[in-house]
């Protein structure tokens, strides 16, 4: 794939030469070397709080090496994503070029601390269910760095190239091609392992995503031309000077908007792979979360027998399997209901309940028996997630509620994300933004379009990116901020006659299309290899 050429050139091109200073840099490094150390401080200190003393070191060197290539995946999405939001806003002289990527690194740093964490658990659930029940495993890492690994080298290869590409896409092609390796090393056809149903209403997020994004900036650019007859709106920047001070401002808020939305949405990815890392390193202070509220063991022993109930009424006389966990585990993996399946998680839902009971609260599950009785819930939790979907679900009304919400008491107890984790991510993402963001920029800001990007275009493509970013985050899907924003510049040239760079738009349509299989490609292959290593 040749690097993208084309320039609306010249003298109007912004400085890219102005540098952070030796200060900055100083402050950059700090900046790096404390988040390394809190990291380093917040394991030690959640593990001394749980009991945990270190009887081997290899286990924390493999825990230290995952963190980095999580976090260093999280930076490198950093200067390759982010740089869609800071190119309108460079190339209409809104802000300069340093000062905008520190302004969208701080603004993807608040991201991801208010993130819910919705989108962190849509993209782990993704992965092999086995995998997950056994992430402390030789293959739950070989999956780990697997996926990350391949997910950082396509992102590098995309970014050296200059070709706005998408680290969602990158990612979740990355995870299926791990679970379509796993399933034939064990025998199983590749389509058994994968969630095909979550890959597919995420795939659908990506998909219509660059759609969204060309066809509402287009529309909405053709509004603004039709309501707002101000000229300077539609003429190129001068060289230099700032635009008046009420579409520069306009423009600051969308790049902000745009940079926060980024950070609360591609923040989790991250996350809920570092989730798996520490359950699977360090399950008895990361497996449960014992910060549950005091009413939950409460409500919890409700929502168990409202759950038999529902469950018992039809197991149509079947008895138990000898093995309940065994018969989910492939419930799931295969997606085919049994008649063993439900009197399987009857049982299951009876034992977890006993389990939490006997134990008093959440708090006090011991060390040795946090991880299991985590797999417990989560596996109960995946369970009810697949029987209670779709049209054909035997359970309605409300027996379907009952399932849902004992689901909603069982992730409390497992999808949870310590505040450390999302400092740690917001600091690899925010000082990534500060690094390596030009060759992105110049490719949006320049080479798409065969005109200058004007103060309406930038403003129209930031707003629908915005807006479009900040909803798939509350409903908890993962989109690219990379496809809406570069795809609603080129519907803003399109919609102004400007004319396209057919070059850029062949390369850009050629990554999204090839980003899949490539991703799939690589991480199938590392993990073929790493699980023969470890």
């Amino acid at each position: 794939m040749a690097t993208v050429a084309g320039n609306i050139g010249g003298s109007s091109r912004p400085d890219f030469d102005k540098g952070f200073g030796k200060a900055g840099l100083a402050g950059f490094a700090a900046a790096v070397i404390a988040a390394i150390l809190f990291v380093a401080w917040s394991i030690w200190s959640d593990s001394a709080a749980a009991g945990v003393h270190a009887r081997a070191v290899m286990p924390f060197v493999l825990l230290f090496i995952a963190l980095l290539i999580a976090l260093g995946f999280e930076f490198v999405n950093g200067f390759h994503d982010t740089a869609n939001a800071v190119a309108t806003v460079i190339y209409t002289n809104s802000l300069p070029a340093h000062v905008a990527v520190v302004w969208s690194g701080f603004f993807n740093f608040l991201g991801v601390l208010l993130s819910t964490g919705a989108v962190a658990f849509s993209i782990v659930s993704l992965l092999p269910v086995e995998l997950i029940l056994q992430v402390g495993s030789d293959a739950g890492f070989a999956m780990v760095f697997s996926l990350l690994i391949a997910a950082i080298i396509w992102n590098l290869a995309t970014w050296w190239w200059g070709i706005p590409n998408s680290s969602s896409h990158t990612l979740i092609g990355s995870i299926i091609g791990v679970g379509v390796c796993n399933a034939l090393l064990h025998g199983r056809s590749g389509t058994s392992g994968v969630d095909w149903k979550q890959a597919t209403s995420i795939g659908e997020a990506l998909l219509f995503s660059p759609l969204i994004g060309f066809t509402l900036s287009a529309l909405l650019f053709w509004v603004m031309r039709v309501l707002v007859k101000n000229k300077k709106l539609y003429e190129e920047p001068k060289d230099g000077l700032p635009p008046p001070w009420w579409i520069g401002g306009l423009l600051v808020f969308t790049c902000t908007g745009v940079s926060f939305a980024h950070g609360s949405n591609d923040g989790q990815k991250g996350m809920g792979l570092i989730m798996l890392i520490l359950i699977g390193t360090v399950p008895t202070a990361y497996a449960l979360n014992r910060a549950v509220p005091a009413q939950y063991e409460q409500q919890f022993h409700s929502g168990s027998a409202s759950v038999h109930k529902a469950l018992i009424a039809h197991e149509n006389g079947v008895p138990a399997p000898t093995d309940a966990r065994a018969t989910l585990t492939t419930y799931l993996e295969d997606k085919k209901a049994t008649p063993q399946t439900v009197p399987a998680l009857d049982m299951l839902v009876g034992d977890i309940d006993r389990q939490i009971s006997a134990y008093g609260s959440i708090k006090q599950v011991p060390a040795a028996a946090s991880k299991n009785v985590r797999n417990d819930m989560y596996l109960a939790s995946e369970a009810i997630k697949h029987l209670t979907s779709g049209d054909d679900s035997a359970f309605k009304g409300d027996e379907a509620k009952a399932l849902t919400d004992y689901k909603g008491s069982l992730d409390k107890a497992t999808r949870f994300i310590p505040t450390w984790v999302k400092i740690a991510v917001a600091f690899a993402l925010g000082l990534g933004t500060m690094v390596g963001w030009k060759r992105i920029v110049v490719t949006v800001g320049e080479k798409i379009g065969k005109s200058h990007l004007t103060y309406a275009q930038g403003a129209s493509a930031e707003l629908v990116a915005m807006a479009t970013i900040g909803l798939a985050d509350g409903f908890g899907l993962p989109v690219s901020t990379t496809h809406v924003l570069s795809s609603g510049v080129a519907g803003t040239m399109a919609a102004n006659g400007s004319g396209l760079q057919m070059a850029t738009i062949r390369n850009m349509i050629a990554a999204w299309v090839v980003t899949l299989p490539v991703a799939m490609l690589l991480s199938g292959t590392l993990y073929l290899i790493l699980s023969r290593i470890f």
